[in-house]
């Protein structure tokens, strides 16, 4: 197992240093190991779970949502619900992406138009 100091995590996560504190703090990331000197250090596990709350922060998951995910993620019982959240979040995005495409249609009528003219 690697572990990893919280620039390296930074790094690879592409999270900010404020935000793994942050996630730690309202028990988001929970667990994280410390060294002796009482610094984080971070372990594949903690990098998977920093992909998935990447996921869904960049997808526009609320904090609130996401911390109801953490929640159910320490109980092994949730599966259902777990799949229940991640379903609704993903139909989420669909409707997202369907919106953001119309609006792409939009912005590229313009820019045709204006070419036309100009």
């Amino acid at each position: 197992m690697s572990l990893y100091t919280p620039g390296e995590v930074a790094q690879r996560t592409g999270l900010s240093l404020d935000t793994l504190r942050y996630y730690e703090r309202i028990g988001l990331l929970d667990g994280v190991d410390r060294t002796p000197g009482g610094r984080r250090q971070y372990s594949d596990g903690d990098l998977g779970w920093l992909g998935i709350l990447r996921c869904l922060r960049e997808t526009g998951m609320p904090i609130q949502r996401m911390l109801q995910f953490a929640e159910l993620c320490r109980d092994d019982d949730t599966i259902t619900d777990r799949i229940a959240l991640l379903e609704q979040h993903d139909q989420s995005v669909r409707e997202q992406i369907a919106m953001l495409q119309a609006q792409r249609t939009h912005l590229r009528g313009k820019i045709d138009y204006y070419r036309a003219i100009g």
